[in-house]
């Protein structure tokens, strides 16, 4: 840097600018005659000043030759054709092209003329002092051309990445702060409005094929305990409630109806502390009915199918070449076939997949083949092969788990193993209730196998048994009478109102049964046959009907009683029967009914539909 000014040393740009500024103005001065004896004044000489040594340089450079004054001027010559915006107008230090702060300021020409000390602009850096000559100014006080101006000096940007870690902990600050508020609001609204709906499981597919499907209602709090009269369930279905914790329980006591939308309504429902109330509800869709069907083949194999109620969608399950009887459940299906003149039992998934044999009591043939689907036990009458007057068990009533474990279970009355004219499982239990072929009523429960029958006196059809009430309807010489399994208690069935007749079999569902009726003409001789539909109330409406030589084989209605399958013979004088150990005719079909109007939905092929407890005893 040059020493120049003692109190402020000047830059190499400077100096330069200095010099270009000192050679335009020399080029537009007069010039001076060199005798001063020749009339006109001398100029007088400007000191100089040494120029500061260039970086890199270990030699001084030679000083600048004296330079004319600049004479005054209207327009003074200025250094930059930068506006004057682009310079600092407070006063203070000024950055040098070195990054440095220059706190002095610039002194007067020596001249004593005003000199322009506008900041010089940033000197790019500079390789060589030869490497770029410092331009004249244009004479005349033309503009000088803008690609020789040197350019403008623009302050060093301050660093932003200080002011952004420190506004970090601040936005930081900010969104924890409005998190806080936020949780704070919602727990003052949840404290302030009482329970509320948290989550929602049930079943829906357990729900139409079998009672006793749960709902569980998780609320947002510990709820206090819920009595029944505050929940209400639309459409209209039976149900049992249980409070624990958060979750309240529904517990739906019969199946419910397909492809419908229920809502359950919980009403002034309130936390533990009994404070807040509010209204619970909660709503679910039920899936769409399937239905198995078996049909047999006399020349190939018998198959069961899976198909919706539409019969467009039917799906074959299981194939072999000779099917009796099967059951499902909502895991599992049990067929019973023949192999070499005798009985087997097969179980699976109900795909058809992992098939497994069930051990059977010995050689023989089984019938009246049920499951338990509470129990998870499969249950089946059982005759030996090769039965005498004097030997061999006949009708026997054997129970086994469909797991395969443990060995098949013989029911017995004391000692002996009775004969059983007829069986049922008891809907939502382990429990048969049989008659044996003295006319006898029992009762037991198979999960202790070791538990003793209960006498429930004489009888002489099961004609069926109501889901969800241990309620059980049977024949006691000419009277039908609902007996309750529970207690033993009984009433007579209500007469159908019309009366349409004495009914051959009667299927109870949720809210009503089936009943299948013979018409007569006046001479008493059978005319055809109907299936009604009676309700609790006795009121009694003709849902199906046939003639002539059509047959009605067997009416079950579906778990919840929505819809009723009917299984016709058709011209049974013509239909023969087939050569299986459960002989049936050959042609069968299935018809579906609305249960509630009556109006039919489909035919289909085949029998011993799903929805029945037991194969058609025809």
């Amino acid at each position: 840097m040059s020493t120049d000014d003692a109190d402020h040393p000047l830059t190499r740009a400077e100096l330069r600018a200095r010099r270009a500024a000192e050679e335009a103005a020399g080029a537009v001065a007069p010039a001076a005659p060199e005798n001063p004896e020749s009339g006109g004044p001398a100029a007088p000489e400007a000191p100089t000043a040494p120029e500061a040594p260039e970086a890199g340089r270990g030699a001084e450079a030679p000083a600048a030759p004296g330079v004319p004054a600049v004479p005054p001027a209207d327009e003074p010559v200025t250094r930059s054709a930068a506006p004057a915006e682009v310079f600092d107008r407070a006063p203070g230090p000024r950055r040098t092209p070195n990054g440095g702060s220059d706190p002095s300021a610039v002194p007067a020409d020596a001249s004593g003329a005003a000199a322009d000390l506008s900041p010089a602009p940033a000197a790019e850096p500079i390789v060589s002092s030869e490497a770029e000559p410092v331009a004249e100014a244009a004479a005349g006080g033309a503009s000088p051309d803008p690609r020789l101006e040197a350019p403008e000096w623009q302050p060093h940007p301050a660093p932003a990445p200080a002011a952004r870690r420190r506004r970090f902990p601040l936005i930081l600050g900010a969104v924890i702060g409005v998190l806080v508020v936020v949780v704070a609001g919602f727990g003052v609204i949840t404290l302030l409005q009482g329970p509320r709906v948290s989550s929602v499981k049930i079943d829906a597919q357990s729900a139409i094929d079998a009672s006793g499907t749960r709902m569980i209602i998780t609320a947002s709090q510990p709820l206090a305990k819920v009595d029944p009269k505050q929940v209400s369930v639309s459409p209209q279905a039976p149900f049992t409630v249980d409070t624990s914790g958060r979750n309240l329980g529904i517990r739906f006591t019969v199946p419910l109806d397909d492809d419908t939308n229920y809502t359950v309504t919980v009403k002034d429902a309130t936390g533990t502390d009994k404070q807040r109330q509010s209204t619970l509800q909660a709503s679910f869709q039920t899936p769409k009915s399937t239905i198995f069907l078996l049909q047999r083949n006399a020349k190939g194999d018998d198959t069961i199918f899976l198909t919706d109620l539409g019969g467009k969608n039917a799906v074959p399950v299981v194939q072999h070449e000779k099917i009796d009887d099967f059951r499902a459940t909502a895991d599992h299906l049990v067929v019973a076939t023949e192999k070499d003149g005798i009985s087997e039992l097969l179980v699976m998934d109900r795909k058809g997949k992992n098939q497994r044999a069930l051990k059977l009591p010995g050689p023989g043939f089984l019938s009246n083949l049920q499951v338990s689907e509470r129990g998870n036990l499969v249950g089946y009458t059982f005759t030996d092969k090769g039965i005498s007057a004097t030997s061999g068990r006949a009708s026997i009533l054997v129970t086994q788990s469909l797991t395969g474990d443990g060995e098949p279970q013989i029911v017995k009355i004391g000692e002996k193993m009775p004969s059983i004219s007829q069986w049922a499982f008891v809907p939502d239990s382990s429990s048969v209730l049989f008659i044996d072929f003295s006319g006898a009523l029992f009762v037991q429960d198979r999960a202790d196998a070791k538990t003793a029958p209960t006498a429930l006196g004489a009888a002489q059809t099961v004609e069926g048994i109501s889901r969800g009430t241990y309620t059980a309807i049977v024949s006691r010489g000419n009277d039908l009478v609902e007996l309750n399994l529970a207690d033993g208690s009984e009433k007579p069935l209500a007469a159908s109102t019309p009366d349409f007749g004495v009914p051959g079999t009667i299927a109870p569902f949720p809210g009503g049964t089936l009943r299948q009726v013979a018409t007569r003409d006046a001479n008493g001789l059978p005319t055809g046959q109907i299936v009604t539909r009676v309700g609790d109330d006795g009121k009694a409406t003709k849902l199906f009907s046939v003639t002539g030589s059509d047959a009605i084989m067997q009416a079950c209605p579906s778990p919840s009683g929505q819809y009723s399958a009917i299984v016709v013979a058709p011209k049974l004088v013509n239909n023969p029967y087939d050569q299986s150990l459960l002989p049936l005719p050959t042609t069968m079909q299935t018809h579906i009914v609305d249960t509630k109007t009556g109006k039919e939905l489909v035919v289909l092929a085949g029998f011993d539909p799903s929805w029945c407890a037991q194969a058609p005893h025809r």
